[in-house]
Order: C-alpha cells, then sequence, then structure tokens
C-alpha cells in the first residue's frame, strides 16, 4: 500500500444479541478526509474504538497501515492519533504538562517533546494558552488540547470521534478548520460525524453507516451523481426578494431548469441538467432577468436528501 491506510475486513461486533456492527469491509487509503456519516447508534464510534483496540471485535480484523491491530497492535497504532468521546484532562494541568504526558506515553524522545508541543499546540491555535491551567478553558479550547494530543507523536492516520459535537458554533467552526488543516500534511483523517454540513464543509469523501451495516464509501461528488436525480442543486442568493409568480417562472423557464423552488423571499433552490458549462449559461441567464443575483452555491441539502433517502431504505 501507498501512503496512510485504514481498513476493516469483515469487521463485526456483538454486544449480547445486539449486533452493533455487521461485517464491515471498508478501505480508506491516502492523505485526505473522509467523513463516516450515520446517526446516533449507527455504529460509528464501535467500529473506531475497533480500530483503536479500544474493544474486541466479535468476527473480522483492522489495520492501520497494512499492519493488523488485533496482532500487532502496538506496531499498527504507533503511527495513529485517536480522539474518541473527549476524555477530561486534569483541571489542573496545563496544556504544556499535558501534552508532555501524552509524549511520554507516545514514546517521543525527549529532546524532541519541546518543539512537538509547540507545533501540536500551533497547529490547533492554541500557543498563547500553553501555560494556562486547562480547568479555565471553554468546552472548544478542551476539545483543541484533546485534539493536540492525538497528534503530538505526528501520526499519518488520524481517528476523531464527531470533534466538534456539544461546542458552540464558533467552537464548530474553530474545529473544523483544524480538521482542514490535518490534511495538508499527508494525513489519512477518519471522522465520524452525524452533522451533514460538518462532512461537506471538510471531508472529501464520505462513508454512510446505519443499523451496523456500511450503505456506501465515495467521494462527495460521485456520491451526489450516484444518489441523486442525477441533476446538479444550486441555491440562488438574491439581494431582494424574488417579485411574484411571473418572475419565478421566468426562472423556471431556462433552459436546462428542471425544477425551481422559492424557499425563502430572497433564496431559490434549482435542478438543472448539464455540467460546468450548463452552469455558466444558467447564470448568465440569471443575472440577465435582473432579479437581484448575488450569489450561486451548490446546495447543501443534496446529501442530507442522499442521507435521508439511504437511511429510510434500511427501515
Amino acid at each position: 500500500m501507498s501512503g496512510p491506510s485504514i481498513e476493516a475486513v469483515n469487521l463485526t461486533k456483538d454486544f449480547g444479541k445486539f449486533r452493533a456492527l455487521d461485517r464491515l469491509e471498508l478501505r480508506l487509503e491516502g492523505a485526505k478526509c473522509v467523513g463516516f456519516l450515520g446517526p446516533n447508534g449507527a455504529g460509528k464510534t464501535t467500529t473506531l474504538k475497533l480500530l483503536a483496540d479500544m474493544i474486541f471485535p466479535t468476527n473480522g480484523e483492522c489495520f492501520i497501515n497494512g499492519i493488523s491491530v488485533q496482532k500487532q497492535r502496538r506496531q499498527a497504532l504507533a503511527d495513529a492519533g485517536v480522539l474518541i468521546e473527549s476524555p477530561e484532562i486534569y483541571p489542573s494541568l496545563t496544556p504544556n504538562q499535558a501534552l508532555g504526558m501524552v509524549a511520554d506515553l507516545r514514546g517521543v524522545p525527549a529532546a524532541q517533546r519541546k518543539g512537538r508541543i509547540e507545533e501540536v499546540l500551533s497547529e490547533v491555535k492554541m500557543e498563547g494558552w500553553a501555560d494556562k491551567r486547562f480547568g479555565k478553558f471553554s468546552k472548544g479550547m478542551k476539545q483543541r488540547v484533546n485534539i493536540a494530543a492525538a497528534l503530538v507523536h505526528d501520526p499519518e492516520v488520524v481517528m476523531l470521534d464527531e470533534p466538534a459535537t456539544g461546542l458552540d458554533p464558533r467552537g464548530m467552526a474553530e474545529v473544523r478548520e483544524i480538521v482542514r488543516g490535518l490534511k495538508k500534511r499527508n494525513r489519512l483523517v477518519f471522522m465520524s460525524s452525524h452533522i451533514l454540513q460538518e462532512v461537506t464543509d471538510v471531508c472529501d469523501e464520505v462513508a454512510l453507516i446505519d443499523k451496523g451495516k456500511l450503505l456506501f464509501y465515495d467521494t462527495l461528488a460521485n456520491v451526489t451523481t450516484r444518489f441523486a436525480d442525477g441533476h446538479p442543486t444550486i441555491d440562488v442568493g438574491l439581494a431582494r426578494p424574488l417579485a411574484g409568480e411571473a418572475s419565478l417562472k421566468d426562472v423556471a423557464a431556462i433552459a436546462g431548469v428542471t425544477s425551481c423552488v422559492l424557499l425563502e423571499p430572497k433564496r431559490l433552490r434549482l435542478k438543472f441538467s448539464g455540467g460546468p458549462e450548463a452552469q455558466e449559461s444558467l447564470l448568465e441567464a440569471l443575472v440577465s432577468l435582473r432579479i437581484g443575483v448575488k450569489s450561486l452555491s451548490e446546495s447543501e441539502s443534496v446529501l442530507e436528501d442522499i442521507y435521508m433517502k439511504q437511511v429510510a431504505r434500511g427501515d
């Protein structure tokens, strides 16, 4: 294999009579961010715990960079950074102290620890708080230090379990920005989430799981092509409210537009046929109508529609 990788082979986990994970087959390879999407209770955290050897599989096996987690635990996890269920750090410790302990446990050479701690604190934008006590931090700041702890030994593979859950909007935005930055350092990031916007914002690919079964794994673009109705969906922002039904009919009459819905007085959602060239022509036609077009963006509802349809099929 070339580059960092994660693989699950026939991975199954039963808790008594309850099957939390059902013969998962999933292989991720290369430096990118993969969103592991699914509703609460779908099997996301169970999968990450199996990959991190925190629990044992009923059947199957996990591999990190081609090395079996179950057979060669220490070697397999040596190049993996894991953050699952946001562990608490002693409130009396500072980030420097807490990360120093983690670096020691992770085998970072003593001569390199100070530099590595400074680097990861900068990566999570906490360098100005290195000597402040952890107990005084906001939840978002604590989570950034937890992410730093997962990075302190400079792993190629990073596994994050819903890292932005429970944070306020600012904290969520900060964590997402950090995750985007992780991809720039030749890392494979596997991030579970039930927040569609989070996956759309930061991930290159998405795997959807429900009731312990993998429903699909592909790039976001391919998922849209495979599971949507084949027509791209865009949202059009307007500078002023659309003027009546006549204007809406004018938009719907543009060549290539297959549906047109007024979501809000200043926001339209369109589906159209064709690729980038068709989108360029569509924008020109919209502007020519003089309805106050100020933005054109891929609809955030596409993944949501696919998510809801695929999960519903498993009911």
